[in-house]
């Protein structure tokens, strides 16, 4: 049934891969938010949200994380797991006034969203130019 799993994206995904430069951060409590504005202040910071169960989010998520090369290695990434955490998506939906989706990519700047995008329109944001 692994492969099914796999295929289905109802496989849970491993942070700790050792291929790409992004050190992922588990956002699992609300309270983070602030910590997200807080450190936006300074630097960008993003948020992806994730559906472990989403094919499509499985997709992207793997793409995302290819196309993140080491000069963003620095870019404070949180991840969101929506199936575990769907009351803080709903938080960021709440604080940062944009619309759910799955999967989706924030980007925070001076406690603001300045770029979002979700489905196969993340893989067109340059981190780099942000």
């Amino acid at each position: 049934m692994g492969m099914l799993d796999s295929f289905f994206g109802n496989k849970k995904i491993d942070k700790s891969d050792k291929g790409s430069f992004i050190k992922w951060i588990p956002l699992t409590t609300i309270e983070q938010l602030e910590v997200v504005k807080n450190q936006s202040e300074n630097k960008p910071v993003a948020i992806f949200k994730h559906s472990t169960r989403c094919g499509i989010s499985s997709m992207v998520i793997k793409r995302f994380e290819n196309n993140f090369d080491e000069e963003l290695k620095d870019l404070k990434v949180y991840y969101l797991d929506l199936l575990s955490y769907r009351d803080i998506s709903n938080e960021i939906s709440a604080q940062f006034q944009v619309t759910h989706q799955s999967p989706q990519l924030l980007v925070i700047k001076k406690g603001a969203v300045v770029v979002h995008a979700s489905h196969y329109d993340i893989s067109k944001v340059d981190l780099k130019k942000i």
